[in-house]
């Protein structure tokens, strides 16, 4: 036997019963039905509504608004020029409609040889657009948005399988992220009362990286090599042998080294340089605080990119870190930064194109302190800041690393001349342009 369950109409919850609940008859009927013309009437105003207003400019609008109001005050009033006014005006919306008329049957395509160049290099773009149509396409202009400007193109009349290409070139006189297109196809009328678009190729990024120079390695011989650099400190298990000594309670016996025991006639044991595998960190202070300018920041993030990119090129293990940004209604500081991709010269540029300065950021000292946590085994750190960083400020925020991290502040002070300074067990290099941070690095080894 089956069980058979039947929902009764008070289990029911829809939209009749919502409106009317249980009631039943000719009243409730007449109620649910007005109700159901409302709603298609207010979902056929919506869909029109949704149609029409992209093709009405604001000056549409207002002609419309005009000739309504003219035909109204125009007749009632008798007033003879209300009246041609709105005639006038009417003819004018009656005539742009005709600028309408026809399909947009293009092939639009938005190309870049590139999406990524320094600042400052010239980066072009193209519109390709063809009609392979069996008729003859005119009156159409081409839009695509370039960052907050916008860039038109009218395109002339074109045959069947004809092929229009038009070229532009992108400002990139700022680092950044710029957004290029979507491409759309505009029909309008030359008063500007009605246009009709059409979207086309999808947006793409252009990213214009930072200025870099080439460090060469010899520069920055200072910093341990991967595979393994012998260091000032001595210890009883490594690669690198220093010398022998003689054996105290506590040596493991495997570091005995006979032949020199029998000649002795004491234990003697083998003594190493400690090899340390490099690990360098740059940590880029996102803090507008820590600049006097903009230009000053810009070269800060050109000498991050630098030194992250020849550490790449050398195959070192680098870290790259930015101060993180508190949200705007935190309670509290946000001790976080910002980890930068290494995978390779172009990724890192990249993300060094979307960095900002940033009230909220976290300033030297803090990004420094959780930088120092967040990556172990770290042989050298570069604090890279503007010029409004006291001494003080740059002392402690180079004592946040363990003892032994050879920490090296670069100040941006665009103009300034080149100077190599220690501040206790820091060393700060001042560069005023980016040629001087090759020097500067180079002064800094030989010193070391």
């Amino acid at each position: 036997m089956t069980n058979t369950v039947t929902r009764t109409q008070t289990e029911l919850t829809n939209a009749r019963t919502r409106i009317v609940g249980t009631r039943d008859g000719v009243l409730a009927d007449t109620i649910v039905t007005i109700v159901r013309i409302v709603r298609m009437v207010r979902r056929a105003i919506l869909t029109g509504w949704r149609r029409v207003s992209p093709v009405i400019t604001p000056l549409g609008w207002s002609t419309a608004g005009v000739v309504v109001a003219a035909f109204v005050f125009g007749y009632a009033a008798g007033w003879a020029e209300a009246v041609v006014v709105a005639w006038t005006g009417l003819v004018l919306i009656l005539l742009a409609l005709l600028y309408l008329i026809g399909r947009n049957a293009y092939d639009v395509r938005l190309t870049m040889p590139s999406n990524r160049v320094i600042v400052g290099e010239k980066a072009p773009g193209e519109v390709i657009v063809a009609n392979w149509t069996r008729r003859r396409l005119s009156g159409v202009r081409i839009e695509v948005p370039v960052g907050f400007g916008l860039a038109e193109f009218a395109i002339p009349s074109l045959p069947q399988g004809g092929v229009h290409q038009d070229v532009f070139l992108v400002p990139t006189s700022r680092r950044g992220v710029i957004p290029i297109g979507p491409v759309r196809t505009v029909r309008a009328d030359p008063v500007g009362l009605l246009r009709r678009e059409v979207v086309w190729a999808s947006a793409l990024e252009l990213f214009v990286h930072p200025r870099t120079i080439a460090i060469p390695s010899m520069s920055t011989g200072f910093i341990r090599d991967l595979e393994g650099t012998p260091t000032r400190d001595l210890t009883s298990s490594d690669v690198a042998f220093h010398s022998l000594r003689e054996y105290v309670p506590g040596d493991e016996r495997r570091n005995i080294h006979w032949k020199s025991t029998a000649k002795t006639g004491s234990y003697m044991v083998r003594q190493y340089e400690e090899t340390r595998r490099s690990h360098l960190m740059v940590a880029l202070s996102l803090a507008a605080g820590d600049y006097a300018s903009e230009d000053e920041f810009e070269l800060a993030v050109s000498v991050a990119g630098s030194l992250g990119v020849r550490a790449i090129r050398d195959s070192r293990t680098v870290s790259v870190v930015a101060s993180e940004k508190t949200p705007e209604f935190a309670k509290r500081a946000l001790y976080a930064v910002r980890r930068l991709s290494t995978i390779n010269r172009g990724r890192l540029l990249d993300d060094l194109a979307r960095v900002e300065a940033a009230e909220a950021a976290l300033r030297l000292p803090e990004l420094a302190r959780v930088a120092a946590e967040s990556a172990a085994g770290i042989s050298i750190a570069f604090l890279v800041c503007g010029s409004t960083v006291t001494a003080t400020q740059l002392r402690a925020a180079s004592t946040q690393f363990p003892v032994g991290v050879d920490v090296i502040a670069v100040v941006c002070e665009p103009g300034a001349s080149p100077t190599l300074r220690s501040v206790a067990e820091l060393n700060v290099l001042t560069i005023g342009f980016l040629e001087d941070l090759q020097k500067s690095l180079a002064r800094r080894a030989v010193v070391a």
